[in-house]
């Protein structure tokens, strides 16, 4: 508990359109004037940061960091939590989750899944050029509608779930490791990871790919 630095804020409930809550310099000075001495970043909101610039530009990365500095807050993660979503998307909630995707890959899971992925990769890097070595995402959710069925589920779809999951995010984490970041599943109900229970379930298939 000695080593807990705070307190800081997730930006992505605040960011809208109006000022101050619609661009980085305000957004981050609003923030500290707080009290907040961090901020955690939504990858996906155009309005606080170019998520392919950052991915490529080391300059754009400081620059973005010293904004932030200037006005006494501290890039703490950046978030991929609605693409982290769209890496593993359960059929029954295919238009639900559309919307989270960028316009010309809705309606094709295949595209939108792959989108997905390079949003994250591209967060990983982006996260290496801002020096930030943690990463804050969803796991997406194949098994979730499973939970507690009604007819009960064929036996053996939940480990199945969890092997297809396995498979789609080991790319991602592989990548991860090659930029020095760590991936931090949010643990939370309609993911596939909402417990510790099937987040070792996860781990228990995701560490063997990598041998």
């Amino acid at each position: 508990m000695r080593t807990i630095k705070g307190p800081a804020l997730f930006l992505a409930q605040f960011a809208g359109d109006e000022a101050p809550f619609s661009d980085w310099a305000s957004i981050t000075k609003w923030a500290a004037d707080c009290g907040y001495v961090g901020v955690q970043v939504p990858s996906w909101d155009a309005r606080l940061f170019d998520l392919a610039k950052a991915a490529t530009s080391k300059d754009y990365c400081d620059t973005f960091r010293g904004v932030a500095a200037e006005n006494g807050v501290a890039v703490t993660e950046l978030s991929t939590h609605l693409q982290g979503q769209l890496v593993a998307v359960h059929p029954a909630y295919e238009e639900a989750f559309d919307g989270f995707a960028t316009p010309g890959v809705r309606g094709n899971p295949t595209a939108r899944q792959h989108w997905a992925v390079e949003q994250v990769k591209m967060a990983l890097t982006a996260s290496r050029n801002l020096g930030i070595t943690a990463h804050a995402t969803f796991s997406g959710a194949l098994a979730w509608p499973f939970v507690y069925p009604w007819p009960q589920r064929p036996a053996g779809l939940i480990e199945a779930a969890f092997d297809e999951l396995a498979k789609r995010w080991r790319p991602i984490l592989d990548h991860a490791g090659e930029m020095g970041v760590d991936v931090c599943y949010e643990i939370h109900p309609g993911e596939d990871l909402h417990d510790g229970v099937s987040y070792e379930m996860f781990l228990d298939r995701v560490v063997p790919l990598s041998r």
